[in-house]
């Protein structure tokens, strides 16, 4: 039986994959709360807008506008950006069992991401991101965003390496299914354990010496 072709590039997601989700349904009812707005009036002007706000047609400023300030409130936009991004936190096992793939088979890392513009910077920095990926196809950036397939064949132009020495790691079902069908080896992320044993059954896996601070 032929042997399938070596990995030489990964890509991911970074929402549900290296970091939580930035500003999902979860992080915007927890600001509904904490700001005391109406939940259900709050979801109906994302939902308006949400889309034109990550492929990057909108501000924060201007999104903030349109879902939260297009009224008095009691608290300023700084204190709500500033909930906002404190939405994020990194999944330290994921982004160190990356790092310590890339090096050890030199992998070349792209994240196929939605996320607005100054959302997507932030993150990008402050977990230092950009210490690991190669290149972002950031919905923000490109202006498209998926499940448009045109986002990841815009990857693949971008990556310029074969097809089957890909494999894409992410945590929606549907995503998945839709790199599968353009013939990209897919991984749909639930954990850090099933996620490094499927990456392993495709012959790149960390040496345990080097991993055994990483928790499981």
């Amino acid at each position: 039986m032929r042997k399938a072709p070596a990995i030489t590039c990964v890509f991911l997601d970074i929402g549900g994959v290296l970091l939580t989700n930035g500003w999902d349904h979860h992080a915007r009812k927890r600001a509904a709360m904490h700001f005391k707005l109406k939940w259900s009036e709050m979801e109906d002007q994302h939902h308006l807008t949400f889309d034109t706000y990550e492929e990057g047609k909108l501000t924060l400023e201007e999104y903030l506008s349109r879902v939260v300030f297009y009224q008095k409130r009691t608290f300023t936009r700084i204190q709500f950006k500033r909930f906002m991004f404190a939405q994020s936190k990194p999944y330290p096992d994921m982004i160190g069992m990356l790092t310590q793939l890339k090096v050890r088979y030199g992998l070349k890392i792209a994240v196929i991401s939605n996320e607005a513009r100054e959302l997507n910077m932030y993150r990008i920095r402050k977990f230092k991101l950009d210490g690991l990926v190669d290149f972002f196809i950031s919905s923000c950036f490109v202006h498209i965003r998926k499940p448009d397939v045109d986002i990841f064949r815009l990857a693949l132009d971008i990556a310029q390496a074969p097809v089957r020495q890909i494999v894409y790691i992410d945590n929606t079902p549907m995503f998945v299914q839709i790199a599968e069908g353009l013939g990209i080896r897919s991984i749909l992320h639930t954990n850090y354990r099933s996620t490094r044993a499927k990456l392993a059954s495709l012959g790149i896996e960390l040496n345990d010496s080097r991993n055994a601070g990483v928790r499981g």
